[in-house]
C-alpha cells in the first residue's frame, strides 16, 4: 500500500487560479472588448437600418416579429434577439468557450498554469466558468442595449404580437427575460462543444471555428423535412422555441423540451473535456 502524498505546506488545490483572477485576465483580452462592442452597436445599425430604410412591412399578407419592430422597445428588443439568436449569439459563445483553454495552449502557457501546480480538473472548472459567465454576459448585453435603445426611438410600449393581442411593457420585459435566459441554455450546447474541441487542440481558432460550423451544420440538418421526427433530438430545432413565451398564453412545451436537449448535449461534452484532459500529455 502506497504511503499518501504529502502536499506543501499551505498549498490548497481549490484555492489555485481563483475565479477572480481568471475572469480579470479574460476581460483584459482584446477578443472581449470587441465582442462586447459589436453585441453593443448592433442595436443601433437596425434603428438606422430602419430609419433610412422605412418602417419594415408585411410581406404577403404575413405579419412576422421582425415586421413589428417599430411598434415599441419591447417589439425592438424581441426583433434584436430574432435576427441574431439563430447565428451572432453563437459567436461570442464559441469565443469564450472555445478559445479559453486552447490560447493557453497555443500560448505555451498551458504547461507553466498546470506546474503551478493547478489540478487540472481546477483548471477547467476555473475557465469553463469564466467562459460561460462572458457568455451568459454577452447574451444579456444585446437585449439590454436593445430595449435602451428602441425606447429612446420607438418609445415604452406594450409588445404587440404578430399573431394579434399585446402584452403590457412590464409583462413583455418579464417575457424578454425568460426568452434571454433560454437563448443561454440553448447556446450550451455550442458552449459544450467549444469547450470540448478546446482541451483537444492548441489552435484556438479550430476550437472556435469546429464549434460555429458544427452548429451551422445542426442548423443546416433541421432544415432538411426528409428526417421527421429525428430533428427533435437536434438543438437547432427549437432554438427559436423562446418565441413561445412571447405569447398572451405560453406554451412551455417546446421551450422545456430545447433545455432538456441543450443541457443534456451539453452534460456529455464537457463530460467527454474533462476525461480527455485529464489523460492529456501537455507538452505547451
Amino acid at each position: 500500500m502506497s504511503a499518501p502524498t504529502e502536499l506543501a505546506h499551505g498549498y490548497r488545490p481549490l484555492r489555485t487560479l481563483p475565479l477572480r483572477v481568471e475572469l480579470a485576465r479574460q476581460l483584459r483580452r482584446r477578443r472581449t472588448l470587441v465582442m462586447a462592442g459589436v453585441l453593443a452597436v448592433l442595436p443601433f445599425v437596425l434603428v438606422t437600418a430602419f430609419a433610412v430604410g422605412g418602417e419594415p412591412s408585411s410581406r404577403n399578407g404575413r405579419v412576422t416579429l421582425l415586421d413589428t419592430a417599430t411598434a415599441s422597445g419591447a417589439n425592438f428588443t424581441a426583433t434584436c434577439l430574432f435576427v441574431s439568436a439563430g447565428f451572432l449569439l453563437v459567436i461570442p459563445v464559441a469565443l469564450f468557450c472555445g478559445d479559453t483553454v486552447a490560447s493557453e495552449a497555443g500560448w505555451s502557457s498551458l504547461r507553466y498554469l498546470l506546474a503551478a501546480p493547478v489540478p487540472r480538473a481546477r483548471l477547467l472548472v476555473s475557465k469553463l466558468t469564466v467562459a460561460l459567465g462572458l457568455s451568459l454576459a454577452a447574451i444579456v448585453l444585446l437585449p439590454l442595449v436593445a430595449l435602451a435603445v428602441g425606447t429612446a426611438a420607438y418609445g415604452w410600449g406594450p409588445l404587440e404580437i404578430p399573431t394579434g393581442g399585446t402584452l403590457p411593457a412590464g409583462t413583455a420585459v418579464q417575457r424578454l427575460l425568460i426568452a434571454t435566459g433560454y437563448i443561454f441554455v440553448s447556446q450550451l450546447v455550442t458552449a459544450g462543444l467549444a469547450f470540448w474541441l478546446s482541451t483537444r487542440t492548441d489552435a484556438p481558432l479550430g476550437a472556435v471555428g469546429g464549434a460555429v460550423g458544427l452548429t451551422i451544420v445542426g442548423n443546416v440538418l433541421d432544415a432538411v423535412t426528409a428526417l421527421g421526427s429525428w430533428r427533435d433530438f437536434l438543438p437547432a430545432h427549437w432554438q427559436f422555441a423562446w418565441a413561445d413565451a412571447l405569447q398572451t398564453r405560453p406554451e412551455w412545451g417546446g421551450m422545456t423540451q430545447g433545455m432538456v436537449v441543450s443541457v443534456t448535449y451539453a452534460m456529455v461534452l464537457v463530460a467527454l473535456a474533462f476525461r480527455g484532459f485529464r489523460g492529456k500529455d501537455v507538452v505547451s
